[in-house]
């Protein structure tokens, strides 16, 4: 059979950035489908410890984010060892099983117990897709485009919670266990696309490179670009990635954790931060306080009923995925870090007109509330929806590219568990000032970022690791460094390689893996 389908170039880069959008859209999908089913009366008779119990509503939905970051724990032990393909295929594969025991369970046969099990494995596959495909899409997609395709990849997220919120308003009509069992079975349909396309498609050409697999990583390089093997921009893009691997000791060295915590011109230990910390800042915003609990929030704290908190939910998220369509037509003109102020500033206000409507307690002040949630998922969408995918995936080196990421995730889905446990308890005992809270949190981002955070856009991969030694070596803020480092061509990378000593000039012998094995021994 032809290789990859027979897809070269611009139509196997489509491809590829189609699966991984299908996986975050199942991600979105998850975020939002327990939204519906959580207060309804059919789940509650399936798994009666829910009913009107809103600490245990909080466990049955929060469950799921400590499976996901056992994922993502996994991927960050084993992930480097089994490849991008294979962790994404084998986290799809996971969710289908966890699908498969959460709509078995039944009334009378431990159904809490078997419910709650299900949702950790079908999370164990979730946080091991959201940990590999970032990565993956940034090491097979090209400078130019990379970050449209993380941000388009990233906003699915917000079409799979719209599709969930209105397929469980649709079946709400059904008064039978239908209400619950066939949303939660409809993430297979999903899974099963990813699967079958990761089943054919080729796996990351950095990955391959630093594996030693020459022959399988240029061959990649060559179809993503659609040029020959032996062209001279297959050589030239395949020396840049070997430069950047020996740049931080990918070459005969085993990537460890212990690469995680270093420093110099790498910088790995501050990559590693700033990742985590746009992933951080994204669960602690309050994000899944709204996209979790929509329904809830409407209920208790705008008093709306139960039907017409679904039809809003669903509004809410239809305004969610256009405003996540945004940052595709601007994260390249806007860069990261203003797309990170601009979302902070929006969702902290936001946050203030919800807190501050809720105050008087009068149904026709709360309505002033409802516009605050509005504005929240506009502000998320169009912002910290995508960035803090992108983000970690192009800011770390290929060394620690993947362990890193998942240490990202794993923060990701840490701080997910603690908002979606504790948003139920805070709005039943504090009302309004769960939004003051969320509001004063978000406004503690917005020094963190404008010192901290450098800009990244039109930046390849291997030009980022400049701004860090640029930064070290001339001792200024990598902020400014990033201003100041021009934009590089392919040959120009090479001419800076060698200028920061992580490449060797013409005419110098390059060592290979086994000569620094030699080299070592003798030391």
């Amino acid at each position: 059979m032809t290789r990859f389908l027979g897809l070269r170039g611009e139509r196997l880069g489509f491809a590829v950035s189609f699966i991984c959008t299908i996986g975050f859209l199942l991600f979105g999908y998850d975020q939002g489908v327990m939204s519906g089913i959580i207060t309804s009366p059919e789940f509650n008779s399936a798994i009666p410890e829910t009913r009107n119990n809103s600490t245990m509503q909080g466990f049955v939905t929060a469950i799921y984010e400590i499976g996901s970051l056992a994922g993502a724990v996994i991927v960050l032990f084993v992930g480097e060892a089994m490849g991008r393909r294979k962790a994404i295929i084998s986290g799809a594969s996971i969710m289908i099983l966890g699908v498969i025991i959460q709509v078995t369970a039944y009334f009378g046969h431990q159904s809490l117990a078997q419910f709650v099990i299900g949702r950790i494995v079908t999370g164990i596959g979730n946080g091991m897709n959201t940990s590999s495909i970032p990565t993956y899409q940034a090491e097979c997609a090209k400078t130019k485009n990379r970050g449209l395709l993380i941000c388009i990849e990233g906003g699915s997220i917000a079409f799979g919670t719209l599709i969930s919120y209105w397929l469980n308003y649709g079946v709400s009509f059904t008064n039978s266990d239908v209400v619950w069992r066939f949303p939660i079975a409809f993430q297979v349909f999903f899974a099963l696309i990813i699967i079958g396309g990761m089943l054919v498609l080729p796996e990351s050409p950095r990955w391959l490179l630093s594996k030693d697999r020459d022959e399988e990583g240029t061959f990649v390089i060559a179809a993503l670009n659609d040029e020959a093997i032996d062209s001279p921009k297959t050589q030239l893009e395949k020396r840049v990635i070997l430069d950047s691997m020996m740049a931080t000791g990918e070459i005969g060295n085993k990537s460890s954790f212990r690469d995680l915590l270093t420093n110099g011109k790498t910088q790995h230990l501050r990559r590693v931060f700033l990742g985590a910390s746009s992933q951080l800042m994204q669960q602690i915003g309050g994000c899944n306080a709204v996209i979790y609990y929509f329904p809830i929030l409407f209920e208790s704290s705008i008093g709306q009923t139960r039907n017409m908190s679904l039809i809003m939910g669903g509004v809410n998220m239809v305004v969610y995925a256009i405003f996540a369509t945004t940052s595709w037509f601007i994260i390249e003109r806007a860069g990261r870090r203003k797309l990170f102020l601009w979302g902070t500033i929006g969702q902290m206000s936001a946050m203030a007109i919800t807190f501050i409507c809720l105050i008087p307690g009068t149904q026709s002040a709360a309505k002033g509330a409802a516009v605050g949630l509005f504005l929240y998922i506009a502000s998320f969408g169009a912002t910290w929806l995508p960035l803090p995918w992108l983000y970690p995936a192009e800011l770390n080196p290929l060394r620690t590219r993947g362990k890193a990421n998942a240490v990202s995730t794993i923060t990701n889905w840490l701080f997910n568990f603690v908002v979606v446990m504790i948003t139920p308890v805070m709005i039943d005992r504090i009302g309004w000032g769960t939004y003051l809270f969320f509001a004063v949190v978000n406004a503690c981002f917005l020094p963190f970022i404008y010192f901290f955070y450098p800009e990244t856009r039109r930046r390849s991969l291997e030009e980022i690791d400049f701004i860090f030694a640029k930064g070290y070596e001339e001792k200024i803020s990598y902020v400014k460094a990033a201003k100041e480092l021009p934009l590089l061509s392919p040959e120009e990378i090479e001419e800076y390689s060698i200028r920061y000593g992580f490449a060797y000039a013409s005419g110098v012998e390059k060592p290979t893996a086994l000569s620094i094995g030699e080299d070592r021994k003798s030391n």
